[in-house]
């Protein structure tokens, strides 16, 4: 019984042996099929290269600036220096520079300025 058993193991393995290297053999793509863009069987990559930010990062003193207007901002209206409308229209300002920041650093990054 142990004798079949090996003897149809063996049989079943060696049937089964040009289906695993067909599965291992390189196929040919026509060029219609295979984006051009991703081969890059020719390009290695530079894993030492140092990597930078694309855009200049906000300083520390620019940060600070910010954080000093909107601070000064906040105590002029508690103060009684502006008026509820002129605060609401220098909060809208900044605001909008903190809305349009991000679009407006993705087109420079694109070059669609």
């Amino acid at each position: 019984m142990a004798f079949e058993f090996r003897r149809l193991s063996a049989a079943l393995l060696m049937a089964a042996m040009p289906v695993v290297f067909a599965s291992c053999a390189s196929t040919t793509e026509t060029a219609s099929t295979v984006n051009t863009g991703a081969d890059r069987s020719a390009a290695y990559p530079d894993i030492t290269a140092i990597v930078s930010a694309e855009t200049q990062q906000m300083s520390d003193e620019e940060a600070a600036t910010y954080s000093a207007r909107l601070t000064a901002l906040t105590a002029r209206r508690r103060s009684g220096a502006i008026s509820d409308a002129e605060y609401r229209r220098q909060l809208a300002e900044l605001q909008a520079l903190r809305d349009g920041h991000g679009q407006a650093t993705l087109s420079q990054i694109e070059g669609k300025n």
